[in-house]
C-alpha cells in the first residue's frame, strides 16, 4: 500500500446505510446521506450493491433511485425515470451526455451492512 492509498483510505468516511438482505434484488432505493439523496442499487445477478447521486440533472429532480436497471453493452445502467438517459452504475457517468454525469460511490458489505464512502 503506497502513502496515497493510506491517505485517501484515512480521508473516506464509510457510512451504514442499511442491512444487504434489505435490498430487493434489481431495485434501487434513496438514502439521506449527510444531508443528500443516494440512490443505492442492488445487483442480483452480480450480486453487489451500487451507489449514486439520486439527482437526476437533466431531469433536475431526485429520482433515479426509482430508475430501471439493465446493461448497454457491458456497463450496469440504471435508466432514469424521466428522459430515460442511461447512468453507469459504476461510474456515474451519463452514457448520452457525459456532461451531466453524476457522482458514483464506493459501496462495501461488512458484516452484512451495506457501507457507502462519502
Amino acid at each position: 500500500m503506497n502513502a496515497n492509498a493510506v491517505s485517501n483510505e484515512q480521508q473516506t468516511q464509510w457510512v451504514e446505510v442499511c442491512d444487504k438482505d434489505a435490498l430487493d434484488a434489481d431495485t434501487g432505493v434513496c438514502a439521506l446521506i449527510d444531508g443528500k439523496q443516494i440512490a443505492i442499487f442492488y445487483v442480483g445477478k452480480l450480486d453487489e450493491v451500487f451507489a449514486i447521486d439520486n439527482y437526476d440533472p437533466i431531469g433536475k429532480a431526485n429520482v433515479l433511485s426509482r430508475g430501471i436497471i439493465g446493461t448497454q453493452g457491458e456497463r450496469i445502467c440504471v435508466a432514469s425515470p424521466l428522459y430515460k438517459e442511461h447512468y453507469d452504475l459504476k461510474t456515474g457517468e451519463c452514457l448520452e451526455s457525459p456532461d451531466n454525469s453524476v457522482t458514483a460511490y464506493a459501496v462495501k458489505i461488512e458484516n452484512g451492512k451495506v457501507m457507502v464512502a462519502v
